[in-house]
C-alpha cells in the first residue's frame, strides 16, 4: 500500500496542477473580457462629445450596423475557435499533436472561405440589411472589412487555447479594443472638428476601426505563434497515434462542432436584430412616430444604454466563468457532485456580483447616463429599467455557457428556439404599450423563460439542489435592495444641492454614490456571512479588521 502512494500523489498533483491551468487560463479571459468591455464604453464620452447634436442619431446606425456585423462574426466564427481549442486540447491529450497542428491548418482553409463569403454578402448586401436607410449602409461596408480576417483570427485564439495558452488570446483582445478605439476617436475627432463635420462619415470610419483592431489582434497572435513554434515543433516530434484524417474530413468535424456554439452564442444577437427589424415597423404601425423620434428611441435602449449595462453583465459571467472549465473537467469523468456543485457556486457568485451591480447601476442611473451622454430625462428612465433587465441577460449568458461546459448543447438549442418564439410574440404588444422599454421586457421575459428550462435541466439531470441556495441567494437580494434604497437617498440628498445636468457635477455626484453604495454592500454580505459562505474562510481576516461579527 504505501509503494502506491506516491502515485497517488502524482495523480493528485496533476489534477492540482490542471485545475490550476484552467483556474488561471480563465482569469487571462476574464482579465481580457473586462478590459475590452470598459475601454469599449469610456469611448463613449469625448465620442459623443464630439458628434454633438448628432449623437443619437449616430448611436442608432452605429448600433443597426454593429448588430449585424455581430451576427455575422458569430456566423463566420464564433463557434469555430471553442471548436478548436477542444479538438486541439482533445488530439494533444492522446499524443496526437501531429492533427491538430493540420486541423490548425484545415481550419485556416474554413476561415478564409468564411471571411471571403460573409465579407462579400455584408458589402454587396448593405442596402436589403440597412432595410433602404441610407445613413447605415456606408457603416454596413465599413464593417465588412474586418469579417475577412477576424475568423482566422478567432482560429488563431482557439489553436493556442488548445495548448492551454491563454494569454496571448487575452492580450490580442485587449490590443485589439485599444486600436479600435484609437482609430475611432482619431478619425471621428478629425471629420467632425477638423474636416467636413459629416456625421455618416465618421460614424462610418467608426466602425471600420473594427478592421484596424482586428489587424493588430493578429500581429500580436503571429508573434505568440512564432514564439511557441519551437515547443509546438517538439511536441509534433513525440507525436503518436494520429490517424490519417482527410483535409475534407477534419474540416467537416470543425464545423459539425461549431454549430451547436455558433447557435448558442447567437442567442443574445438574435434577439438584438429582432429588436432593430421589427421596432421601427411597430413604432410606425401602432403611432405616428417620425423616422427621427423611432431612431433617437432605438438609439436609447440599443447602444446607449447598452454599452454600460453590458460592462456589468461582463463583470457577473466573468467571475461566475472561472466554474466553467472545472464544469467541463467534471463532465468529462462523469463527476454528478462536482458538476452539482461547479453549477452551484459558479451561478451564486454570478448573483454575488450582478444583482447589487445592476441595481447599483439604476440607483446613478441619472449621473451615469450624463457622465457618458448628457443630461437626458428619458436616457435615465430607460438606464434605471435596463439595468433591472440586464440580470436576466447575464444570467442566460452564464447558464448557456454552462449548458454547453456539461455537453448539453442540443437541449441548449432548443431551449433558445422556444427563447425566440416568444421574443417575436410579445414584440409587438410590448412595444405598442411600452414604446422604448418594449423590446427590453420582452427580451427579459423570453430569457426568463430561457432560464427556467435550463435551471429544470440542471435540477432533474444533475441534482442542483437550488431549495439550499435560497438562503444565500435571499441575503445578496436583501443586501443589495438595502444598499439600493440608501443609494438613492443619497443621490437625492445630493441633488439638492448639486445640479444634475453638467457632466462634471453629474461625475463628483456620481462618486460618493458608488462608494457609500459598496460600502453598505460590502458591509451587509460580511454580516450576514455570505460573504465568507462564497469566497472562503479567508474573509473572516477582513470581518475581524472591520469588527463585524
Amino acid at each position: 500500500m504505501k509503494a502506491e502512494a506516491p502515485e497517488h500523489q502524482s495523480e493528485a498533483s496533476s489534477t492540482s496542477d490542471a485545475t490550476r491551468k484552467m483556474v488561471t487560463g480563465s482569469a487571462w479571459m476574464t482579465a481580457g473580457s473586462i478590459t475590452s468591455r470598459i475601454l469599449g464604453a469610456l469611448y463613449v464620452i469625448p465620442w459623443v462629445t464630439w458628434m454633438g447634436v448628432y449623437s443619437d442619431q449616430a448611436n442608432a446606425a452605429y448600433a443597426k450596423g454593429y448588430n449585424i456585423y455581430q451576427y455575422f462574426i458569430i456566423l463566420a466564427s464564433a463557434g469555430i475557435p471553442s471548436a478548436i481549442s477542444q479538438m486541439v486540447a482533445d488530439y494533444n491529450g492522446r499524443g496526437q499533436y501531429l492533427t491538430s497542428k493540420r486541423l490548425y491548418r484545415s481550419a485556416m482553409y474554413v476561415a478564409m472561405i468564411t471571411g471571403i463569403f460573409f465579407m462579400s454578402v455584408m458589402y454587396f448586401g448593405a442596402g436589403i440589411l440597412a432595410q433602404g436607410d441610407a445613413n447605415v449602409v456606408p457603416v454596413i461596408r465599413a464593417l465588412a472589412w474586418a469579417i475577412l480576417i477576424i475568423p482566422a483570427m478567432s482560429i488563431s485564439r482557439g489553436y493556442l487555447q488548445g495548448y492551454n495558452w491563454m494569454a496571448p488570446s487575452a492580450i490580442s483582445q485587449f490590443i485589439e479594443q485599444l486600436l479600435r478605439v484609437g482609430y475611432m476617436l482619431g478619425a471621428t475627432y478629425f471629420v467632425m472638428k477638423i474636416g467636413s463635420g459629416n456625421w455618416v462619415l465618421a460614424t462610418a470610419q467608426s466602425t471600420f476601426a473594427a478592421f484596424i483592431g482586428a489587424i493588430g489582434a493578429c500581429l500580436v497572435l503571429l508573434v505568440a505563434e512564432l514564439r511557441e513554434r519551437r515547443e509546438i515543433d517538439e511536441l509534433v516530434k513525440t507525436s503518436h497515434g494520429d490517424q490519417d484524417i482527410s483535409t475534407l474530413k477534419l474540416i467537416g468535424q470543425i464545423i459539425y462542432r461549431a454549430i451547436p456554439f455558433i447557435i448558442i452564442e447567437s442567442g443574445i444577437s438574435l434577439f438584438l436584430l429582432i429588436d432593430q427589424y421589427t421596432f421601427p415597423v411597430i413604432m410606425h404601425m401602432t403611432g405616428t412616430y417620425t423616422k427621427l423620434q423611432v431612431n433617437t428611441l432605438y438609439a436609447l435602449f440599443a447602444f446607449n444604454t447598452n454599452k454600460i449595462y453590458m460592462i456589468i453583465v461582463s463583470l457577473g459571467t466573468a467571475l461566475a466563468a472561472t466554474a466553467i472549465p472545472l464544469l467541463a473537467s467534471a463532465r468529462a469523468k462523469n463527476n454528478l457532485a462536482e458538476i452539482q456543485h461547479q453549477i452551484e457556486k459558479g451561478l451564486l457568485l454570478f448573483y454575488f456580483v450582478m444583482i447589487p451591480a445592476s441595481l447599483g447601476l439604476s440607483a446613478v442611473a441619472q449621473p451615469v447616463y450624463t457622465v457618458f451622454y448628457r443630461y437626458s430625462a428619458a436616457g435615465t428612465a430607460v438606464m434605471s429599467f435596463a439595468a433591472f433587465m440586464s440580470i436576466p441577460y447575464g444570467v442566460y449568458t452564464v447558464a448557456a455557457a454552462m449548458m454547453q461546459g456539461i455537453s448539453e448543447n442540443k437541449k441548449m438549442m432548443t431551449y433558445l428556439g422556444i427563447g425566440i418564439i416568444i421574443k417575436f410574440i410579445l414584440q409587438y404588444p410590448f412595444v405598442k404599450w411600452f414604446t422604448g422599454l418594449g423590446p427590453l421586457l420582452s427580451t427579459a421575459v423570453a430569457m426568463l423563460i430561457v432560464i427556467g428550462m435550463v435551471y429544470g435541466t440542471f435540477h432533474r439531470r444533475y441534482g442542483v439542489h437550488f431549495s439550499e441556495m435560497t438562503k444565500p441567494t435571499n441575503q445578496i437580494i436583501i443586501a443589495s435592495l438595502i444598499m439600493y434604497v440608501i443609494v438613492r437617498v443619497v443621490m437625492w440628498g445630493i441633488g439638492l444641492f448639486i445640479s444634475p445636468y453638467g457632466r462634471y457635477t453629474a461625475f463628483f455626484s456620481l462618486v460618493p454614490g458608488v462608494a457609500i453604495g459598496g460600502i453598505v454592500f460590502a458591509y451587509l454580505v460580511l454580516k450576514f456571512g455570505v460573504a465568507e459562505y462564497l469566497l472562503g474562510p479567508r474573509i473572516n481576516v477582513l470581518k475581524a479588521k472591520l469588527h463585524i461579527k
